[in-house]
């Protein structure tokens, strides 16, 4: 194929693209694919294909030029309405979702970090760890397992706290995680560049060993057996024999309690990562988000700026932080159980990809890196795999090759594969588009009562949005 060709290929594109984004089309469009792949979805609840489809309405609704009121009924509907309906007549699309959600969160505060300020951290799962933690031990029947051998069970069935605590405790691991990050920062955030990266490994490394180890003499943590049963909140009886009432006809099936709190968990989440997108926003259009840019372009420029390094960056492990420790709390809940092995190092390295994949600095972008890590790691990977799996029992051969599905081997299931994918992925959008796939959007910062000045288009463009533009042409 020629260049001449495809040229033409992407200005017909492009052509059918702009008529797609202008006057009432993008509305248009947008009702009616919302509504074709909800359909899709709610009659083949197990198509992985329609899934993904319903999934991407959410970058049509970012990117589709409709107005702010629009969006947001829009995506109200599609999450407080669509989603539940679906998520219960396939509770794993429930589950999906409160993953991205969570991850969303955890991403949005290293974001803070990493791209914000500029700060290599590759021990943040240990906030998470932390907030998970803390529910876990006053949440569960640990209290009274302190003087026993780990692994062994209460002899009351009591718990120590009622279950509701679990709200106030929400607030308690935000404010517990936000103290470690300051006391992380106050040794370490002297040093800069490859030592902090170790410096913060090393950290999250000494708080899974210590979670793995504080069994004895005191029984801490249960060691590596984890803790279980976690409580989680109460649900109102009365509520969910209304909501039964409501769904059970859409759903088509009666409404378990543990598909409600598979819901509940959910509009938890979606409620913190709107409380957090929020906090974000308006920390990176404050005076603290400045300082945070600053140091991360030039820290001794900053300095001589009169801007506080040290306590600037301890701002910024102060709210990353909390953000993974709320979670930590949340995820602790839903799980009933934690153990030291689900915070390990490659956790903090799964979320640190989700910020570059998404792009550095970029709300939007960090959402939709988490959103993309997540549904290939849990759902379209796995997908496969249970798709080769079934094709080894179904007795099948495969054509021309005349090979039996039985005789492949396991080792190439794809689930196996994710940490070489995840690598392969990173290695392509360093070359291909460095800045990720939302770059961050700077802004020309003008004092106040100032006019703007007139400047070129291109003057208001990130030098990574440059590199793009620049890259796109040449191809």
């Amino acid at each position: 194929m020629t260049a001449n060709s495809n040229t033409s290929i992407f200005s017909n594109v492009r052509g059918l693209l702009s008529k797609v984004n202008e006057g009432r089309n993008p509305l248009i469009f947008m009702v009616v694919y919302l509504a074709l792949t909800s359909v899709w979805v709610y009659f083949d609840t197990q198509n992985l294909v329609a899934f993904l489809l319903f999934l991407s309405s959410a970058i049509f609704i970012y990117y589709l030029r409709m107005t702010s009121k629009a969006k947001l009924i829009i995506s109200l509907v599609a999450a407080l309405i669509i989603v539940p309906v679906l998520g219960i007549r396939n509770i794993f699309y429930l589950e999906v979702m409160f993953q991205i959600c969570m991850f969303a969160s955890l991403a949005l505060g290293l974001n803070i970090v990493v791209g914000f300020t500029g700060l290599l951290n590759l021990g943040y799962v240990a906030f998470f760890a932390v907030g998970s933690y803390t529910w876990a031990f006053f949440g569960s029947q640990q209290m009274y397992l302190l003087h026993a051998m780990p692994g062994s069970q209460s002899g009351t069935s009591a718990f120590f706290l009622p279950a509701d605590m679990f709200y106030l405790f929400a607030f308690i691991g935000l404010a517990v995680a936000a103290l470690v990050g300051i006391l992380l920062g106050l040794p370490v955030l002297r040093v800069r560049g490859d030592y902090l990266a170790i410096v913060t490994l090393g950290f999250g490394e000494v708080i899974r060993v210590a979670a793995n180890n504080l069994d004895k003499p005191i029984n801490l943590t249960n060691g590596p057996n984890g803790i279980t049963p976690i409580q989680r909140p109460t649900l109102p009886p009365a509520l969910l024999d209304g909501l039964r009432v409501l769904l059970n006809p859409i759903v088509g099936h009666s409404v378990s309690l543990d598909e409600f709190y598979n819901l509940y968990f959910y509009l938890l989440t979606l409620l913190v990562i709107l409380l957090v997108v929020v906090v974000v926003i308006r920390l990176d259009n404050s005076k603290i988000g400045r300082a945070w840019n600053a140091i991360r372009e030039d820290e001794v420029a900053a300095v001589a700026m009169g801007i506080p390094l040290v306590k600037m960056k301890l701002a910024a492990f102060a709210v990353a932080a909390s953000f993974a420790g709320i979670m930590g709390v949340i995820f602790a809940a839903n799980r009933t159980f934690v153990s030291p092995e689900t915070f390990n190092f490659l956790q903090s390295i799964g979320v640190l990809s989700m910020v570059i994949l998404g792009g550095m600095g970029s709300i939007p972008g960090v959402i939709v890196g988490a959103a993309a890590v997540t549904v290939l790691n849990v759902q379209v990977l796995q997908g496969l795999s249970l798709g080769l799996n079934d094709l080894r029992q179904s007795g099948g051969v495969i054509p021309i090759i005349n090979f039996a599905w039985k005789d492949l081997s396991s080792q190439l299931d794809p689930a196996k594969y994710q940490r070489l994918l995840f690598g392969l992925i990173l290695i392509i959008m360093m070359i291909y588009r460095p800045a990720g796939i939302i770059p961050e959007k700077r802004r020309k910062r003008m004092p106040a009562g100032s006019e703007k000045p007139k400047e070129p288009e291109n003057d208001n463009k990130s030098a990574a949005e440059a590199h793009q533009e620049a890259h796109d042409d040449a191809s």
